[in-house]
C-alpha cells in the first residue's frame, strides 16, 4: 500500500455532524453523530473515515473558524423537519440550478407542506445519483407536467439505464388528456389534391 502524504488525526463527530480539524469544521452525514472518526489532512483536501470507510471528502480550508458543509449530509435530518429547509445553514449557499426552485414552487403550490417533503426527497436523489442526472430529470418532469418525486426518480433512473422513462400517467391527474380516435377512410381524403372531406 503506498504511503499517503497526509496527517492523520483521531476525532469525534459533534451533535451537529461536524468534525474539527486544525481549527475548522467539516460536515459528515448526520447518521454519524457522536461517532469516532479518523481525519486525513491532505494539502488540498480533508478526508474523514469512520470504521475504515470514507464518509466525507472536502476541499481543505486554511482559515480559522471556517465551516465547510456538504448540503447532502443534512438532507436526511431535514426530511424529518421539512420546515427547517429554509433556515438550515448548510443549505444556505447551495448553488442549485433554477429548475429545482421551480419544481419546489410547483410542488408546494400543489401539495402544501407535503410538497416541501417531496422536494427534499428529490434533493436526496443526489445522494446516490449524479447532480447532472437529477437536474435533467427535474427539468424533464417540469416539461412533462409530471410534478412529483416519483416522476423525477423514474426519469433519472431511466436516464442512467439509457431507456425511456415509463411514467404511470394516471398518477398525475393534472396532465392534459389526449383524445385519440379511430381513423376512417374519409380522413385520408384531405391528402388528395382538389378533394374536400
Amino acid at each position: 500500500m503506498p504511503l499517503e502524504a497526509c496527517e492523520k488525526r483521531a476525532a469525534r463527530v459533534s451533535s451537529t455532524a461536524l468534525v474539527r480539524y486544525r481549527c475548522n469544521d467539516y460536515s459528515v452525514p448526520t447518521a454519524y453523530g457522536f461517532r469516532d472518526v479518523v481525519v486525513k489532512g491532505f494539502v488540498d483536501e480533508v478526508v474523514i473515515l469512520c470504521a475504515g470507510e470514507q464518509i466525507a471528502r472536502h476541499r481543505r480550508a486554511y482559515g480559522t473558524g471556517t465551516f465547510v458543509f456538504e448540503p447532502l449530509h443534512y438532507l436526511a435530518l431535514i426530511e424529518t423537519k421539512p420546515n427547517a429547509l429554509d433556515q438550515a445553514a448548510p443549505l444556505k449557499d447551495w448553488d442549485l440550478p433554477e429548475a429545482f426552485q421551480h419544481l419546489r414552487h410547483l410542488l408546494e403550490a400543489r401539495m402544501g407542506n407535503r410538497g416541501k417533503r417531496e422536494f427534499i426527497q428529490v434533493l436526496r436523489l443526489m445522494e446516490a445519483i449524479p447532480k447532472e442526472v437529477v437536474t435533467y430529470a427535474v427539468t424533464d418532469a417540469i416539461r412533462l407536467g409530471a410534478i412529483g418525486f416519483d416522476a423525477v426518480k423514474q426519469i433519472a433512473l431511466a436516464r442512467i439505464e439509457r431507456r425511456p422513462a415509463r411514467l404511470d400517467l394516471p398518477a398525475y391527474p393534472h396532465l392534459p388528456r389526449t383524445d385519440v380516435r379511430m381513423t376512417t377512410a374519409a380522413d385520408y381524403a384531405v391528402l388528395v389534391p382538389g378533394r374536400v372531406a
